[in-house]
Protein backbone atom coordinates (compact mmCIF):
# COMPACT_ATOMS: atom_id res chain seq x y z
CA UNK A 1 0.00 0.00 0.00
CA UNK A 2 1.24 3.45 -0.74
CA UNK A 3 0.68 6.33 1.65
CA UNK A 4 -3.14 7.08 0.73
CA UNK A 5 -3.96 3.50 2.00
CA UNK A 6 -3.79 2.47 -2.19
CA UNK A 7 -2.11 -0.52 -4.13
CA UNK A 8 1.02 1.28 -5.32
CA UNK A 9 2.68 0.33 -8.09
CA UNK A 10 5.12 -1.39 -6.49
CA UNK A 11 2.75 -4.00 -4.60
CA UNK A 12 0.86 -4.12 -8.13
CA UNK A 13 4.15 -5.57 -9.90
CA UNK A 14 4.35 -7.82 -6.95
CA UNK A 15 0.74 -9.12 -7.51
CA UNK A 16 1.28 -9.33 -11.09
CA UNK A 17 4.55 -11.35 -11.43
CA UNK A 18 4.52 -13.41 -8.22
CA UNK A 19 1.07 -13.45 -6.57
CA UNK A 20 -0.56 -16.84 -6.67
CA UNK A 21 -3.93 -16.78 -8.79
CA UNK A 22 -6.49 -17.57 -6.65
CA UNK A 23 -5.03 -15.59 -3.82
CA UNK A 24 -5.14 -12.18 -6.05
CA UNK A 25 -8.52 -13.49 -7.26
CA UNK A 26 -9.48 -13.58 -3.69
CA UNK A 27 -8.68 -9.97 -2.97
CA UNK A 28 -10.41 -8.59 -6.28
CA UNK A 29 -13.60 -10.98 -5.34
CA UNK A 30 -13.02 -8.55 -1.52
CA UNK A 31 -13.38 -5.46 -3.27
CA UNK A 32 -16.45 -6.22 -5.58
CA UNK A 33 -18.01 -7.70 -2.98
CA UNK A 34 -17.68 -4.06 -0.89
CA UNK A 35 -18.65 -2.05 -4.10
CA UNK A 36 -21.65 -3.95 -4.83
CA UNK A 37 -23.27 -5.33 -2.04
CA UNK A 38 -26.58 -5.86 -3.91
CA UNK A 39 -24.93 -9.37 -5.46
CA UNK A 40 -26.06 -8.11 -8.87
CA UNK A 41 -24.19 -8.57 -12.02
CA UNK A 42 -25.44 -6.22 -14.90
CA UNK A 43 -25.14 -5.72 -18.65
CA UNK A 44 -26.63 -4.03 -21.28
CA UNK A 45 -28.49 -4.56 -24.69
CA UNK A 46 -26.32 -2.83 -27.44
CA UNK A 47 -25.22 -3.16 -31.14
CA UNK A 48 -21.19 -2.43 -32.69
CA UNK A 49 -21.98 -0.88 -35.45
CA UNK A 50 -18.49 -0.55 -37.45
CA UNK A 51 -19.37 2.42 -39.92
CA UNK A 52 -16.63 1.73 -41.96
CA UNK A 53 -13.22 -0.41 -41.80
CA UNK A 54 -10.78 2.35 -44.28
CA UNK A 55 -8.05 3.47 -41.89
CA UNK A 56 -5.12 5.66 -42.35
CA UNK A 57 -3.51 4.00 -38.94
CA UNK A 58 -2.80 0.42 -40.13
CA UNK A 59 -2.19 -0.96 -36.94
CA UNK A 60 0.07 -3.82 -36.52
CA UNK A 61 -2.08 -5.79 -34.16
CA UNK A 62 -5.55 -4.90 -35.93
CA UNK A 63 -6.89 -7.59 -38.89
CA UNK A 64 -9.88 -5.29 -39.39
CA UNK A 65 -9.02 -2.32 -41.34
CA UNK A 66 -8.64 -1.73 -45.21
CA UNK A 67 -6.56 0.85 -47.20
CA UNK A 68 -8.74 3.63 -49.09
CA UNK A 69 -9.45 1.37 -52.16
CA UNK A 70 -8.98 -1.85 -51.45
CA UNK A 71 -11.99 -4.46 -52.75
CA UNK A 72 -12.75 -5.50 -49.02
CA UNK A 73 -13.30 -1.86 -47.55
CA UNK A 74 -16.66 -0.09 -46.88
CA UNK A 75 -18.30 2.57 -45.83
CA UNK A 76 -21.88 2.24 -44.42
CA UNK A 77 -24.34 4.35 -45.81
CA UNK A 78 -27.07 5.87 -44.21
CA UNK A 79 -30.06 3.44 -44.64
CA UNK A 80 -27.96 0.05 -43.87
CA UNK A 81 -27.18 1.69 -40.39
CA UNK A 82 -30.10 2.79 -40.13
CA UNK A 83 -31.87 -0.59 -40.51
CA UNK A 84 -29.07 -1.95 -37.66
CA UNK A 85 -30.33 0.47 -35.22
CA UNK A 86 -34.06 -0.53 -35.89
CA UNK A 87 -32.46 -3.95 -35.29
CA UNK A 88 -31.25 -3.46 -31.97
CA UNK A 89 -34.01 -1.57 -30.67
CA UNK A 90 -36.35 -4.71 -31.53
CA UNK A 91 -33.99 -6.96 -29.81
CA UNK A 92 -34.66 -4.43 -26.33
CA UNK A 93 -31.32 -2.54 -27.05
CA UNK A 94 -30.69 0.68 -25.42
CA UNK A 95 -27.09 1.70 -26.78
CA UNK A 96 -25.07 2.13 -29.77
CA UNK A 97 -21.60 2.01 -30.20
CA UNK A 98 -20.91 3.86 -33.44
CA UNK A 99 -16.55 2.99 -34.39
CA UNK A 100 -14.82 2.54 -37.06
CA UNK A 101 -11.72 3.12 -38.69
CA UNK A 102 -9.56 6.73 -39.24
CA UNK A 103 -11.66 7.36 -42.88
CA UNK A 104 -9.72 9.90 -44.33
CA UNK A 105 -13.08 11.71 -46.16
CA UNK A 106 -15.35 12.11 -42.81
CA UNK A 107 -15.54 15.34 -41.80
CA UNK A 108 -16.95 16.97 -38.69
CA UNK A 109 -20.05 17.79 -40.68
CA UNK A 110 -20.76 14.17 -41.30
CA UNK A 111 -20.79 12.85 -37.84
CA UNK A 112 -22.86 15.62 -36.75
CA UNK A 113 -25.31 15.09 -39.22
CA UNK A 114 -25.56 11.82 -38.89
CA UNK A 115 -26.10 11.76 -35.32
CA UNK A 116 -28.64 14.73 -35.18
CA UNK A 117 -30.89 12.24 -37.72
CA UNK A 118 -30.33 9.26 -35.67
CA UNK A 119 -30.96 10.92 -32.26
CA UNK A 120 -34.26 12.71 -34.23
CA UNK A 121 -35.46 9.13 -35.18
CA UNK A 122 -34.79 6.60 -33.07
CA UNK A 123 -34.39 6.72 -29.19
CA UNK A 124 -31.68 5.00 -28.46
CA UNK A 125 -28.02 6.73 -26.74
CA UNK A 126 -25.19 7.31 -28.75
CA UNK A 127 -21.93 5.54 -27.05
CA UNK A 128 -19.94 6.12 -30.12
CA UNK A 129 -16.38 7.60 -31.53
CA UNK A 130 -12.88 6.82 -29.66
CA UNK A 131 -10.20 9.23 -28.61
CA UNK A 132 -8.15 8.65 -31.76
CA UNK A 133 -11.26 9.43 -33.94
CA UNK A 134 -11.70 12.66 -32.15
CA UNK A 135 -8.55 13.30 -32.65
CA UNK A 136 -8.56 12.66 -35.86
CA UNK A 137 -11.79 15.03 -36.56
CA UNK A 138 -10.50 17.67 -34.46
CA UNK A 139 -6.85 17.24 -37.01
CA UNK A 140 -8.81 17.76 -40.12
CA UNK A 141 -11.13 20.33 -38.88
CA UNK A 142 -8.54 22.94 -37.49
CA UNK A 143 -10.67 22.73 -34.10
CA UNK A 144 -9.88 21.79 -31.00
CA UNK A 145 -10.44 18.87 -29.00
CA UNK A 146 -12.89 20.64 -26.88
CA UNK A 147 -14.86 21.92 -29.84
CA UNK A 148 -15.16 19.02 -31.54
CA UNK A 149 -16.51 17.30 -28.75
CA UNK A 150 -19.18 20.30 -28.02
CA UNK A 151 -20.38 19.95 -31.54
CA UNK A 152 -20.92 16.23 -31.04
CA UNK A 153 -22.27 16.21 -27.91
CA UNK A 154 -25.11 19.27 -29.08
CA UNK A 155 -25.41 16.56 -31.81
CA UNK A 156 -26.51 13.92 -30.08
CA UNK A 157 -22.91 11.93 -28.78
CA UNK A 158 -23.83 11.08 -24.99
CA UNK A 159 -20.87 9.26 -23.97
CA UNK A 160 -17.51 7.55 -25.28
CA UNK A 161 -16.01 4.34 -25.59
CA UNK A 162 -12.87 3.72 -23.71
CA UNK A 163 -11.06 2.14 -27.26
CA UNK A 164 -8.12 3.37 -29.09
CA UNK A 165 -6.20 3.08 -25.42
CA UNK A 166 -4.31 -0.14 -26.42
CA UNK A 167 -1.82 0.09 -23.83
CA UNK A 168 -0.85 3.68 -22.63
CA UNK A 169 3.06 3.49 -23.18
CA UNK A 170 4.10 5.54 -25.67
CA UNK A 171 7.14 2.89 -26.54
CA UNK A 172 4.30 0.02 -26.88
CA UNK A 173 2.44 2.21 -28.87
CA UNK A 174 5.10 3.18 -31.65
CA UNK A 175 5.75 -0.51 -31.74
CA UNK A 176 2.05 -1.91 -32.65
CA UNK A 177 0.39 1.51 -33.59
CA UNK A 178 2.91 4.31 -34.74
CA UNK A 179 0.41 6.56 -36.38
CA UNK A 180 -2.32 6.16 -33.94
CA UNK A 181 -2.25 9.02 -31.07
CA UNK A 182 0.19 9.23 -27.95
CA UNK A 183 -0.79 8.14 -24.28
CA UNK A 184 -1.53 12.17 -23.81
CA UNK A 185 -3.41 12.61 -26.65
CA UNK A 186 -5.47 9.68 -25.82
CA UNK A 187 -5.62 10.50 -22.04
CA UNK A 188 -6.39 14.58 -23.15
CA UNK A 189 -9.26 13.17 -25.25
CA UNK A 190 -10.94 11.78 -22.04
CA UNK A 191 -9.98 14.41 -19.69
CA UNK A 192 -11.65 16.94 -22.11
CA UNK A 193 -14.76 15.02 -22.45
CA UNK A 194 -15.25 14.45 -19.06
CA UNK A 195 -14.83 18.08 -18.39
CA UNK A 196 -17.65 19.07 -20.33
CA UNK A 197 -19.94 16.17 -19.39
CA UNK A 198 -19.49 13.67 -21.65
CA UNK A 199 -18.50 10.18 -19.27
CA UNK A 200 -16.57 7.14 -21.26
CA UNK A 201 -14.87 3.85 -20.32
CA UNK A 202 -11.85 3.04 -20.14
CA UNK A 203 -10.02 -0.06 -21.52
CA UNK A 204 -6.68 -2.21 -21.80
CA UNK A 205 -5.64 -4.09 -24.81
CA UNK A 206 -2.98 -7.01 -23.58
CA UNK A 207 -1.22 -9.34 -24.54
CA UNK A 208 1.30 -7.66 -27.48
CA UNK A 209 4.28 -6.35 -26.78
CA UNK A 210 4.03 -4.79 -23.38
CA UNK A 211 5.74 -5.94 -19.81
CA UNK A 212 4.11 -5.77 -16.74
CA UNK A 213 5.52 -2.85 -16.00
CA UNK A 214 3.55 -1.00 -19.05
CA UNK A 215 0.13 -2.74 -17.88
CA UNK A 216 0.80 -1.02 -14.15
CA UNK A 217 1.54 2.09 -16.72
CA UNK A 218 -1.81 1.87 -17.61
CA UNK A 219 -3.58 1.73 -15.26
CA UNK A 220 -1.98 4.49 -12.92
CA UNK A 221 -2.46 6.65 -15.96
CA UNK A 222 -6.56 5.57 -15.90
CA UNK A 223 -6.43 5.70 -12.41
CA UNK A 224 -4.40 9.30 -12.04
CA UNK A 225 -6.79 10.75 -14.64
CA UNK A 226 -10.19 9.38 -12.57
CA UNK A 227 -9.04 11.08 -9.35
CA UNK A 228 -9.40 14.29 -11.78
CA UNK A 229 -12.25 14.14 -13.38
CA UNK A 230 -14.17 10.86 -11.88
CA UNK A 231 -15.76 10.57 -15.90
CA UNK A 232 -14.64 6.68 -16.04
CA UNK A 233 -17.81 4.58 -15.95
CA UNK A 234 -16.25 1.39 -16.28
CA UNK A 235 -12.57 -0.19 -17.15
CA UNK A 236 -12.57 -3.73 -19.81
CA UNK A 237 -9.25 -4.93 -20.04
CA UNK A 238 -9.26 -7.13 -22.72
CA UNK A 239 -6.87 -9.66 -24.89
CA UNK A 240 -5.07 -9.10 -28.34
CA UNK A 241 -5.89 -11.79 -30.64
CA UNK A 242 -2.76 -12.28 -32.89
CA UNK A 243 -5.06 -13.58 -35.97
CA UNK A 244 -4.46 -11.89 -39.05
CA UNK A 245 -2.61 -9.06 -37.92
CA UNK A 246 1.20 -8.31 -38.73
CA UNK A 247 2.20 -9.42 -34.59
CA UNK A 248 2.98 -13.07 -34.30
CA UNK A 249 2.70 -14.00 -30.90
CA UNK A 250 0.64 -16.66 -28.95
CA UNK A 251 -2.82 -15.06 -27.70
CA UNK A 252 -2.84 -14.70 -23.16
CA UNK A 253 -4.37 -17.77 -21.48
CA UNK A 254 -7.43 -17.56 -19.43
CA UNK A 255 -4.86 -17.48 -16.20
CA UNK A 256 -3.10 -14.29 -17.74
CA UNK A 257 -6.75 -12.70 -18.17
CA UNK A 258 -7.86 -13.44 -15.09
CA UNK A 259 -4.58 -12.41 -13.62
CA UNK A 260 -4.81 -9.02 -15.19
CA UNK A 261 -8.78 -8.66 -14.96
CA UNK A 262 -8.23 -9.13 -10.81
CA UNK A 263 -5.24 -6.56 -10.38
CA UNK A 264 -7.30 -4.09 -12.41
CA UNK A 265 -10.02 -4.11 -9.77
CA UNK A 266 -7.60 -3.72 -7.15
CA UNK A 267 -6.07 -0.96 -8.43
CA UNK A 268 -8.21 1.34 -9.71
CA UNK A 269 -10.39 1.46 -6.48
CA UNK A 270 -12.09 4.67 -8.33
CA UNK A 271 -13.25 3.01 -10.97
CA UNK A 272 -16.69 1.30 -9.89
CA UNK A 273 -17.03 -0.87 -12.88
CA UNK A 274 -15.14 -3.92 -13.94
CA UNK A 275 -16.48 -5.66 -17.06
CA UNK A 276 -15.51 -9.06 -18.37
CA UNK A 277 -14.76 -9.67 -21.88
CA UNK A 278 -16.38 -12.74 -23.10
CA UNK A 279 -15.86 -11.22 -26.71
CA UNK A 280 -12.41 -12.31 -26.46
CA UNK A 281 -12.58 -15.28 -23.58
CA UNK A 282 -15.95 -16.59 -24.00
CA UNK A 283 -18.66 -16.90 -21.96
CA UNK A 284 -17.32 -19.45 -19.26
CA UNK A 285 -14.53 -18.01 -18.43
CA UNK A 286 -16.41 -14.24 -18.33
CA UNK A 287 -18.51 -16.83 -15.52
CA UNK A 288 -15.34 -16.70 -13.61
CA UNK A 289 -14.10 -13.47 -13.79
CA UNK A 290 -17.59 -12.58 -11.98
CA UNK A 291 -15.21 -14.08 -8.97
CA UNK A 292 -12.22 -12.47 -10.06
CA UNK A 293 -13.18 -8.89 -9.63
CA UNK A 294 -15.80 -8.14 -12.65
CA UNK A 295 -19.50 -6.66 -11.39
CA UNK A 296 -20.80 -6.65 -15.10
CA UNK A 297 -20.99 -9.04 -18.39
CA UNK A 298 -20.84 -5.91 -21.06
CA UNK A 299 -23.24 -6.07 -23.86
CA UNK A 300 -25.00 -8.94 -25.40
CA UNK A 301 -22.68 -7.70 -28.44
CA UNK A 302 -25.45 -7.63 -31.20
CA UNK A 303 -22.76 -7.27 -33.70
CA UNK A 304 -18.81 -7.74 -33.67
CA UNK A 305 -16.69 -6.80 -36.33
CA UNK A 306 -13.18 -6.40 -34.80
CA UNK A 307 -12.29 -8.78 -32.63
CA UNK A 308 -13.99 -11.52 -35.12
CA UNK A 309 -11.42 -9.89 -38.16
CA UNK A 310 -8.47 -11.65 -35.97
CA UNK A 311 -10.73 -15.16 -36.23
CA UNK A 312 -12.25 -14.81 -32.50
CA UNK A 313 -15.93 -14.93 -33.06
CA UNK A 314 -17.55 -15.72 -29.70
CA UNK A 315 -21.26 -14.93 -29.62
CA UNK A 316 -23.49 -15.41 -26.43
CA UNK A 317 -27.18 -15.05 -26.44
CA UNK A 318 -29.68 -13.47 -23.57
CA UNK A 319 -29.79 -16.74 -21.91
CA UNK A 320 -26.26 -17.42 -21.89
CA UNK A 321 -25.63 -13.91 -20.19
CA UNK A 322 -28.32 -14.64 -17.36
CA UNK A 323 -27.32 -17.87 -16.96
CA UNK A 324 -23.32 -17.29 -16.69
CA UNK A 325 -24.44 -14.60 -13.65
CA UNK A 326 -26.86 -17.70 -12.38
CA UNK A 327 -23.85 -19.96 -12.36
CA UNK A 328 -21.81 -17.55 -10.67
CA UNK A 329 -24.32 -16.88 -7.63
CA UNK A 330 -25.62 -13.42 -8.66
CA UNK A 331 -28.63 -12.10 -9.92
CA UNK A 332 -28.72 -10.41 -13.49
CA UNK A 333 -29.93 -7.04 -14.32
CA UNK A 334 -30.43 -5.09 -17.30
CA UNK A 335 -28.66 -1.74 -17.53
CA UNK A 336 -28.22 1.32 -19.16
CA UNK A 337 -25.26 3.03 -20.49
CA UNK A 338 -24.52 4.90 -16.80
CA UNK A 339 -25.44 1.38 -14.60
CA UNK A 340 -29.15 2.38 -14.27
CA UNK A 341 -30.96 -0.80 -13.50
CA UNK A 342 -33.52 -0.93 -16.10
CA UNK A 343 -34.92 -4.74 -15.59
CA UNK A 344 -34.01 -7.47 -12.79
CA UNK A 345 -34.36 -10.76 -13.57
CA UNK A 346 -34.80 -13.67 -10.83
Amino acid sequence: MDSAGRISRRTALRLLEEAPLLEIGEMADAVRRRLHRSRLVTFIIDRNINYTNICVNQCRFCAFYRPEGHEESYLLDREALFRKIEETLELGGTQILLQGGLHPGLTLEYFTDLFREIRARYPIHLHSLSAPEIHDLARKSGLSVKKVLERLKEAGLGSIPGAGAEVLSDRVREAISPRKIRTSEWLGVMRTAHRIGLRSTATMMFGSLETFEDIIDHLDAIRKLQDSTGGFTAFIPWSFQPGNTQLSRAPASGVDYLRVLALSRLYLDNVRNIQASWVTQGIRMAEVSLRFGANDLGSTMIEENVVAAAGVSYRVSLDEILGAARNAGFRPARRDTFYNVLEYYD
